[in-house]
């Protein structure tokens, strides 16, 4: 495990994500409204403050920028200079709720979760952006969204209600559409609260697990083969990067706690490698 140097930690870590263009690591302060950079050619990290909480960044197909999950909905992105461009707000009369987390998959779309604010009621809802401009409802009832993740095979998309420690998965039909939620794993207390998630090219399945300072990578069987532990008890996501995709970042989340390196982002050693991450088509 290595800690990553910088001058400041963030109070919710989330959403890292590789851009291979840029040979750089984005990622989300949640609760500090920041976007974040790592640069890998020199390690230097640039940040944006956002006029909302902000919890998640994708890239896009064929135009610069990003698409951004910011707390009232979905916006536009460009950096240097700033710029927010509002698209479409999925829950205007849910004031209390916020954009969580989200992943693009392979045609393109983005699917997207929000949660209350306050993560104490099932207000929560899991919804498919498409590059058309159009969103769609697809689940309900979380307290938690968190974790899309996509297996390599693109037969499964997997999901999670972190708040009861479960991870869902949803078959993916032949015309795009998901299939049933079907419970893919319940965790129990001591292994804390499953976060964001990614896959790895032999089909595992890596977990941040919030309050256990951890990602676990999880079998087709939903068995843990292989755990890593981190300085921080509220591991948040984890992603793969780096021009071999062999180097895994780790985000924390410092609110509420007091450590040392609670918020920190953290580099782990897993000898797996990952995949590019898909980009929205609109």
């Amino acid at each position: 495990m290595r800690i990553i140097p910088r001058d400041r930690t963030d109070r919710l870590g989330e959403g890292p994500l590789w851009v291979a263009h840029e040979n750089a690591l984005y990622w989300v302060d949640v609760l500090g409204q920041r976007l974040n950079r790592l640069s890998l050619d020199d390690e230097s990290i640039t940040d944006w403050v956002m006029p909302e909480m902000i919890g998640w960044v994708i890239p896009r197909r064929q135009r610069p920028g990003f698409i951004a999950g910011l707390k009232s909905g979905i916006f536009e992105l460009r950096l240097d200079p700033l710029r927010v461009t509002p698209l479409v707000a999925p829950e205007p009369t849910m004031p209390l709720n916020r954009m969580n987390d989200a992943k693009a998959d392979a045609r393109g779309r983005v699917f997207a979760g929000t949660m209350p604010i306050a993560c104490d009621t099932p207000t929560g809802s899991l919804y498919r952006f498409d590059p058309d401009g159009s969103m769609a409802l697809i689940d309900s009832d979380y307290t938690v969204t968190n974790g899309p993740a996509f297996s390599p095979d693109g037969a499964w998309m997997y999901h999670t209600d972190s708040v009861i420690r479960q991870i869902y998965r949803f078959a993916i039909l032949p015309d795009g559409s998901l299939g049933p939620r079907e419970l893919f794993r319940q965790f129990a207390r001591d292994e804390g609260h499953p976060d964001g998630m990614t896959f790895d090219r032999d089909g595992g399945l890596w977990v941040a697990c919030w309050g256990a300072g951890c990602v676990v990578r999880l079998l087709p069987d939903a068995s843990i083969d292989m755990r890593i532990d981190v300085a921080a008890s509220q591991a948040s996501s984890c992603t793969f990067a780096g021009a071999g995709l062999d180097r895994m970042f780790v985000t924390s989340s410092g609110d509420g706690v007091d450590e040392p390196q609670g918020g920190a982002l953290f580099e782990v050693t897993t000898g797996r490698t990952g995949f590019l991450p898909d980009k929205f088509a609109g």
